[in-house]
C-alpha cells in the first residue's frame, strides 16, 4: 500500500503512547553514551539496536514503513520489517538517532523518535528529499502553501498572527541548497533560525511557542518529514510535502515502495501523510530547545520524553529516573 489510507481507523492500543515512551528512552539513553566520541555510525547502531529490542518486547504485530533504509543497506529495522511479538497491527515510523552527527559531536537536538499508526494509517515515503513547509495550530487553514515563495508565506502568517513579518522566525537547514529561501525570508525581514542538522526536531518546534519558532522551510527526508507529521497531527498544525527525485534510482525507489508516477509530483498534506490516528514519542539525546538531553546522576539516568496521542490531543512530558 503505499500511501496513508483514509479509512485508517482502527484504534491503536490504550497503552501504546506509554510504550512509545519506553522505547524512545530506551534508544537515547543508548546513543547518549556515545555523544561527543566522533562515531556517528556507532551512535546509530546502539541506538537501532535499543531500540529494536525495545519494539520486540511490545504485544503488537508492527510493521516498519519508515526506518533505517531498504534491507539491503540497513541490517536493523528496515522498511519492511515486522516486529513486536503480536496482537493489534500497527504501522512504524522510527527514527532511532535523529542527528547522528550532533550526536557523534555532543551538540543540541538529537533525538531518539518513534511514531504508531493503525496498518495504512501512514506514507510509505521513500529514502528521498522531500520540500516541506509547516506551521503550528492555530492559523486558518491554508495559511502556508509549498507553491508560494518563502517571503509571501511569512507575509501570511505574519498577518494571520497580527504582528510584522520582522517578528516571524523561519527555522531552516543551514545547507547551500537554502541559499534562495534564506534570502528571500530576510527580504522582508524575518529572523532565520539556521540548524545543522535535525529536521523533525526543526519542524515539531513550530508546535510549542516556547521554543520561538513559527515556521519551518526547506528541503529534508522525506522520511523525516512522514515523522514530523505524526508529531503535528497529535498537536494541531499545517504541514505540506513534496516528493524530490534526483535520479532514476530514486524514482525506482519510490515505485518499489508503491508510489505510482502520478503521484511524484503531488503536494501533500498532513493529513495524507498521516491519516490514521497517530501515537508519537521523542526523547531527547543531547539538550535542545524542546527536550533536555539524557543525564547520569548520582547513579541513576534521567530521561526528557515528549508523548503525543492524536486521538485525544493529549500532549505529556515524561521525566523518568532508572537506575543506571
Amino acid at each position: 500500500m503505499s500511501h496513508a489510507s483514509t479509512s485508517a481507523s482502527s484504534a491503536l492500543p490504550v497503552n501504546l503512547a506509554l510504550d512509545a515512551c519506553r522505547v524512545t528512552e530506551l534508544a537515547a539513553i543508548a546513543a547518549e553514551r556515545l555523544a561527543g566520541r566522533g562515531d556517528e555510525k556507532a551512535a546509530d547502531q546502539v541506538a537501532v539496536d535499543a531500540m529494536r529490542t525495545a519494539l520486540n518486547s511490545l504485544d503488537i504485530a508492527g510493521r516498519i514503513v519508515i526506518g533505517e533504509g531498504e534491507r539491503d543497506e540497513a541490517p536493523m529495522l528496515y522498511i519492511g520489517e515486522e516486529v513486536g511479538k503480536g496482537g493489534v497491527g500497527v504501522d512504524i515510523a522510527l527514527d532511532p538517532l535523529e542527528g547522528t552527527t550532533l550526536t557523534a559531536k555532543a551538540m543540541a537536538n538529537a533525538l531518539a523518535v518513534v511514531a504508531f499508526a493503525p496498518r495504512g494509517g501512514m506514507l510509505h515515503a521513500p529514502d528521498t528529499y522531500m520540500d516541506k513547509i509547516a506551521v503550528g495550530p492555530g492559523y486558518p487553514e491554508g495559511v502556508i502553501d509549498l507553491d508560494r515563495t518563502a517571503a509571501e508565506n511569512v507575509t501570511a502568517l505574519a498577518k494571520a498572527k497580527g504582528v510584522l513579518p520582522s517578528e516571524i522566525t523561519a527555522c531552516v537547514l543551514d545547507r547551500p541548497r537554502h541559499k534562495d529561501i534564506i534570502a528571500s525570508l530576510r527580504s522582508v525581514g524575518a529572523r532565520v533560525h539556521l540548524i545543522s542538522d535535525g529536521d523533525v526536531a526543526g519542524v515539531i518546534n513550530t508546535s510549542d511557542p516556547t521554543t520561538g519558532v513559527d515556521i519551518y522551510i526547506g528541503q529534508g527526508g522525506a522520511p523525516e518529514g512522514v515523522l514530523a507529521c505524526a508529531a503535528l497531527k497529535c498537536v494541531g498544525g499545517q504541514f505540506q510535502g513534496r516528493l524530490v527525485f534526483r535520479n532514476d534510482d530514486e524514482k525506482a525507489r519510490a515505485r518499489r515502495l508503491g508510489l505510482k508516477d502520478s503521484e511524484f509530483d503531488r503536494k501533500y498534506s498532513l493529513n495524507e501523510l498521516v491519516s490514521g490516528d497517530a501515537v508519537f514519542s521523542a526523547t531527547g539525546v543531547t539538550d535542545g530547545a524542546l527536550l533536555e538531553g539524557v543525564k547520569l546522576v548520582d547513579g541513576y539516568v534521567l530521561t526528557h520524553t515528549l508523548v503525543m496521542t492524536s486521538a485525544t490531543g493529549e500532549v505529556r512530558t515524561v521525566r523518568t529516573k532508572r537506575k543506571a
